[in-house]
């Protein structure tokens, strides 16, 4: 986890980019590359939309969503890509569950410095 959703992009330009989009993203997000997840979504456009990426992740400072945002941006020109949209959904660890229990009590609150004060969360 996270998880980070292309849409509008062909599946073999993800292929070609993943082990870079992996790694660095890792890296500013200070977690194990196996914890990042890739995802290209099939989609049917009913109006026009938008080439973007939708990332999925517990909270972290916005230097750190800056960073990561930046950097499939650059990433993504380098293929040819321009005015994409990536944006966060931010995940609350008290709704996420795990084998049907939360990962959190309302009672904790969560820490976005990058150290989570809960077991299973990255």
């Amino acid at each position: 986890m996270p998880y980070l959703r292309f849409k509008g992009f062909p599946t073999d330009v993800l292929r070609t980019i993943a082990p870079r989009v992996v790694e660095e993203f890792a890296h500013i997000v200070n977690i194990s590359n196996e914890k990042v997840k890739m995802e290209s979504l099939v989609t049917e456009a009913i109006t026009q939309v938008p080439l973007s990426v939708e990332i999925l992740m517990f909270p972290r400072k916005q230097e750190v969503h800056d960073a990561a945002a930046s950097m499939l941006n650059r990433l993504l020109q380098e293929q040819g890509y321009d005015n994409i949209h990536i944006f966060f959904v931010i995940l609350d660890p008290k709704v996420y569950y795990k084998n049907g229990e939360p990962l959190a009590t309302p009672s904790q609150a969560y820490a976005p410095s990058g150290k989570t004060p809960y077991q299973g969360i990255t």
